[in-house]
């Protein structure tokens, strides 16, 4: 790149960052660490308010040490066979500090999701670390690390997506070169099953069909998105019960014309006929991969696209952002709302494959009236372009990381150096002016265990006067295993009943019901909030068993 070209882009970047903080409408930034050593490529938040992340293993060496003198040793490593620096850490979220965590091979692009007992298992890689499962086991000290199983996958799985099951299993989808999934843990030997649906979806020379977005229906099916169109899988009997229409346009919004996609909350959970929506936004033109890497970086989708997944006849409606959008995130807040962050507004993902850095997040209502739903947040000062990532914390705020668009750590003379911050996006429900609206849980404690289809209680203190119980809600959130634009297992119910009972002192009982099926919420760690007048409590963690 010329030095003019060079300048005018970081200039470019500049006036864009001021014309998205003049439509600035909410919520505030605060970077929580300079530098965490690595670029947080892959995001999981587990039961224990820790977050691991990792990039991966062949980028050189990072800015953070092994500990007591470990080392990876690699001869199959082109640009580091000795790498004593790490490619994980734990993110303590409360104490603000950060650990090395040691991966044996290969993490780069690959999948994750926890067990019912709340362990993170993670799947594939690139190289050495493609067939292999790795696990970490959340704890209290600071002795646990990563623990590998050599082939504990039956395929190469690089770019796939994870997905837990209504029976504890893990599903894992795709990749490259990989039109098939399997299970985890192994249910044969062979373990791998035909999706010829990846196939049919495989753009020749640019693939869009990498990281599919994969959700466990309400009828315990899984729905798999992947270009530009939909199916239902049964992966019970190894079937496509149902495939849905492409989206108006034929746009690709899988890697790496990437898109996001969001599971709606779901609700109304005791009717007989549940209801799913799925929501897809941004991604990039047809031919953008190919324009990007002839340096012309085409704008990116501006559109969004919903569909009752559970429908007879089910149809795509078609939204417009405010901004356009390829490489973002959607992440569930608690109180229902969706938050799209990090992205650029043109090219496609790649190395060096996009520009002008999407600033702003953009808030989505969805229950809003169509026209109405979408709101621009406050920008960051950060440019989260390829490989960033984000997941939601207990304390309802946003913890977002990475963005490394190079094949190594490249800190200098580039437009978008290697990004090893980690900062917090706070939505305007934290603001301190509704603590007086704030609902404070002091019942039950955080970790207690519910069953299935069970009346439960929680206790709340609510300052607010005259609290009325249509104002009053219960969330359930699904922590997400979070790369590359896509939270696996990402997933909130709203709790049926919602009996509200004054106790005095400000203190409230409220009634509600656990889920009825592991086809509505497999089991395992969830967040809990109180919500009320859209101003979410903090979360405590409970167990679904």
């Amino acid at each position: 790149m010329s030095l003019p070209t060079f300048i005018f882009s970081i200039l470019l970047s500049h006036l864009l960052f001021a014309s998205q903080q003049s439509a600035a409408a909410a919520g505030r930034w605060k970077l929580l660490q300079t530098s965490i050593g690595i670029s947080a490529m892959h995001m999981q938040l587990l039961c224990n308010d820790r977050v691991v992340i990792f990039d991966r293993t062949d980028f050189g060496k990072s800015n953070l040490s092994l500990p007591n003198s470990k080392c990876r040793n690699d001869p199959t490593e082109v640009v580091l066979k000795l790498d004593c620096s790490a490619h994980s850490v734990e993110y303590d979220v409360p104490s603000n500090k950060f650990r090395a965590l040691m991966v044996q091979t290969d993490v780069w692009c690959s999948s994750g999701a926890t067990t019912p007992d709340g362990n993170l298992v993670q799947a594939g890689g690139f190289n050495d670390g493609e067939r292999r499962v790795r696990i970490f086991n959340p704890c209290s000290d600071r002795d646990c690390d990563w623990q590998e199983i050599p082939n504990g996958l039956a395929a190469r799985r690089w770019y796939a997506t994870s997905h837990i099951l209504p029976d504890g299993r893990q599903i894992i989808v795709g990749g490259r070169g990989q039109f098939n999934y399997e299970f985890i843990p192994k249910s044969i030997v062979a373990n791998t099953f035909n999706l010829p649906f990846l196939q049919e979806t495989n753009d020749v020379g640019a693939e869009n069909n990498l990281y599919p977005s994969v959700f466990l229906n309400v009828d315990g099916n899984l729905f798999i998105f992947a270009n530009n169109r939909a199916i239902l899988l049964d992966y019970v009997k190894y079937e496509v019960v149902k495939r849905y229409p492409t989206i108006p346009g034929g746009d690709p919004r899988s890697y790496p014309s990437t898109g996001s996609a969001v599971l709606l909350p779901l609700k109304d959970l005791k009717t007989e006929a549940i209801q799913a929506e799925v929501l897809i936004c941004g991604g990039a033109p047809k031919g953008s991969f190919f324009q990007a890497a002839r340096g012309n970086f085409v704008r990116a989708l501006n559109t969004c696209a919903r569909i009752t997944i559970t429908d007879p006849t089910p149809h795509w409606v078609m939204e417009t952002m405010p901004l356009a959008r390829v490489m973002g995130d959607m992440i569930l807040l608690p109180n229902g709302n969706v938050l799209l962050i990090n992205g650029a507004s043109s090219g496609s993902a790649g190395w060096e494959m996009a520009r002008n850095p999407v600033l702003s997040p953009v808030l989505y209502r969805p229950d809003n009236k169509i026209r109405s739903r979408f709101e621009t947040q406050n920008p960051t000062t950060i440019p989260r372009m390829y490989h960033s990532s984000a997941v939601l914390l207990r304390d309802g705020r946003v913890l977002v990381g990475g963005s490394n668009p190079h094949g190594f750590y490249n800190f200098t003379s580039v437009i978008f150096p290697t990004e090893l911050s980690l900062e917090a996006f706070s939505p305007a429900y934290l603001d301190a002016k509704f603590n007086g609206l704030r609902p404070k849980i002091v019942y039950p404690n955080s970790m207690s265990g519910f069953r299935y289809k069970k009346r439960i209680t929680i206790q709340v203190i609510i300052t607010d006067e005259d609290v009325a119980e249509n104002s009053v809600s219960v969330t359930m959130v699904a922590p997400a295993f979070n790369t590359h634009s896509f939270s696996m297992n990402q997933r909130l119910l709203v709790l049926c009943g919602h009996k509200v009972k004054a106790l005095g002192n400000s203190a409230y009982s409220i009634a509600v019901t656990t889920p009825s099926s592991p086809n509505l919420a497999p089991a395992g760690f969830y967040l809990l909030f109180v919500v009320y007048q859209d101003i979410p409590s903090q979360g405590i963690w409970v167990k679904l068993q």
